[in-house]
């Protein structure tokens, strides 16, 4: 029997990294990590608590070049010695950056334009697609996973686009950014700059924001969301939490028992809804 495992290492502005691995009679076999924002360090100890070993993962996909999710990655690269897939125009980026300059050459992969690349054969294969945020370039990705399985990851993503919400329509597990509650932001110690910043579309995306898109990519083929990237200073998990439900309240959606991240709608459908810890993993999931 085979299962999809998914684990959030840090899912925050301290730092950013994402486990995906395909389980066989279980044992986790084949892997990818999405960013790589957490030391090496605690990316073996933390996986070694889930039983699982470094030599199952397989390469590492990158979403952006703000250094919370690649402060770690020359390491990565040094004792992993795996693929390293991101766009071109990413990697050239990375070529020039501190945290991987002397790393990436041998292992760098750049990822082709509008089509899916397979980087583990029979596993995972990704397709990524463009979204504003304040970086060289910022980029989510559509991954398939074994038969097909569709899984979508849109972090640090200033404002929903049509093509995001695409892929996300068409998924069955989406990691989605729930950054800031508005009212938290701008009643905040950031300055006005940082503050228009964050929320003017090119910055992160808001709970209101997260929600709004929720209600409209949701389709009934879908049975998980994940929110991550929550700000420590201007969110809550319960405000995420809430604002993210309330959607699924308007689409019919009720908690199967109180506090549940599982929710269930007349018609007999289900979707499970979780806020990602900021600085701690999360459990690992099972799709």
């Amino acid at each position: 029997m085979s299962a999809i495992r998914f684990k959030s290492l840090s899912s925050g502005s301290c730092g950013n990294c994402y486990f995906l691995g395909i389980e066989q009679d279980g044992a986790v076999t084949d892997a990818i990590l999405i960013d790589a924002g957490v030391s090496y360090r605690r990316l073996k100890k933390e996986l070694a608590a889930e039983h699982i070993d470094l030599s199952v993962i397989k390469a590492v996909i990158v979403t952006h070049d703000h250094m919370d999710h690649i402060r770690s990655l020359g390491s990565y690269c040094k004792y992993l010695h795996i693929p390293v897939y991101a766009t071109k125009l990413l990697h050239d980026a990375m070529a020039r950056h501190t945290y991987t300059l002397e790393h990436l050459g041998a292992v760098r992969r750049d990822l082709r334009d509008g089509v899916w690349n397979d980087i583990i054969p029979g596993a995972f294969s990704v397709r990524y697609f463009i979204v504003p945020h304040d970086a060289t370039q910022t980029v989510g990705y559509g991954i398939r996973i074994g038969d097909a399985y569709p899984f979508v990851i849109m972090t640090d993503i200033g404002a929903m686009t049509p093509e995001a919400m695409a892929y996300a329509s068409h998924a069955r597990t989406v990691v989605v950014e729930s950054n800031y509650d508005m009212d938290m932001l701008m009643g905040g110690p950031y300055t006005h700059e940082l503050k228009m910043r964050i929320c003017q579309g090119n910055g992160h995306l808001s709970n209101d924001g997260c929600a709004e898109a929720i209600a409209k990519f949701y389709h009934p083929g879908l049975d998980h969301i994940y929110l991550c990237h929550l700000s420590e200073n201007n969110n809550t998990p319960q405000l995420a939490y809430a604002a993210s439900s309330d959607a699924l309240g308007r689409l019919g959606f009720r908690p199967s028992y109180e506090h549940s991240a599982s929710f269930v709608h007349g018609d007999g459908s289900s979707v499970t809804l979780q806020p990602l810890p900021r600085r701690t993993p999360s459990p690992l999931f099972t799709l």
